[in-house]
């Protein structure tokens, strides 16, 4: 299944995509939550009464009728692995980023996080925006301590990233924290897809594409650190909740690494295709002056 979460007629809620739309859970099965996490914490009970629902034409809604917002609003954490591809650390060296024998994570403020469609930010502050295409999972079950066989076990579904990062704001520190969570710099989506239809997660292939133009060109079978070494690694130390995304690294491609550098700028689009996911799309636009909140 492919699960959304959307607005519609001032409200947001949460949904199935199916073929030409989607199936207003709400509607259909009023007992079920209607925010991602807390239904993503009810359980297979949930999942199964939503896959019933999924067939109630009653319920159906256009695509064209709503807005797809990110699968998951405000995850409880927003984490992301660095040089996971060994293409990508052979591109990054230049810059004085080398390969590490433990996987490098960092945080994305979930304040980053916009759907498909959104606009994206270049800030005020920066001109170097650049893109990072990532195939990402969901945590469905709270998690410590969990073993490598064990690791599909939490996994709700698998989503898109865009780690979209502001690269001298990157560079500033090694926590990377700031350079990668400007606000709208966390593009998710369009849906989350449940594992048994994704399979192996681990033979996916991953394109970006900035104004039609093939940036980036790989599969997650180059991952480095899998999802399930990333998860095992992750609650050797703390634990997952239900909601946390973990985004898995991005191939070679990035603009800031092209000769000369690629920086994204208002009018552009990145479009970013994960096999039997689907597509992220979001237009870049200058910063604008109404996001400032005192």
């Amino acid at each position: 299944m492919k699960f959304v979460t959307f607005a519609h007629a001032g409200a947001t809620r949460i949904g199935v995509a199916v073929a030409g739309g989607v199936v207003d859970l709400a509607a259909a099965e009023p007992s079920l939550p209607r925010d991602m996490i807390a239904f993503l914490a009810a359980g297979a009970p949930a999942a199964d009464a939503a896959r019933r629902a999924a067939s109630d034409a009653g319920a159906r809604l256009p695509l064209d009728a709503v807005v797809l917002r990110a699968p998951v609003l405000r995850p409880p954490k927003f984490l992301a692995i660095g040089l996971n591809y060994a293409d990508h650390i052979a591109e990054a060296r230049p810059a004085g980023y080398q390969a590490s024998e433990a996987p490098i994570f960092f945080n994305k403020q979930s304040t980053c996080v916009v759907g498909p469609g959104a606009a994206v930010h270049v800030p005020r502050v920066s001109h170097r925006l650049d893109y990072e295409g990532e195939l990402a999972f969901v945590i469905g079950r709270r998690c410590r301590h969990v073993p490598r066989a064990r690791a599909p076990e939490v996994v709700a579904g698998f989503t898109i990233v865009n780690d979209v990062s502001v690269r001298d704001w990157q560079r500033r520190t090694p926590t990377m924290t700031m350079g990668k969570s400007f606000d709208t710099h966390g593009p998710m989506g369009p849906w989350l897809v449940t594992p048994d239809e994704i399979g192996d997660p681990h033979a996916l292939a991953i394109r970006t594409w900035v104004n039609g133009e093939l940036r980036q060109d790989s599969s997650t079978e180059h991952l480095i650190h899998d999802c399930w070494a990333q998860i095992e690694h992750l609650t050797t130390a703390f634990t997952l909740e239900v909601g946390d995304v973990v985004s898995t690294g991005t191939p070679a491609g990035v603009g800031g690494a092209m000769k000369p550098p690629k920086w994204l700028v208002a009018g552009d689009r990145v479009r970013i295709e994960v096999e039997r996911i689907g597509v992220l799309e979001n237009p870049i636009v200058d910063e604008p002056a109404h996001t400032d909140r005192i």
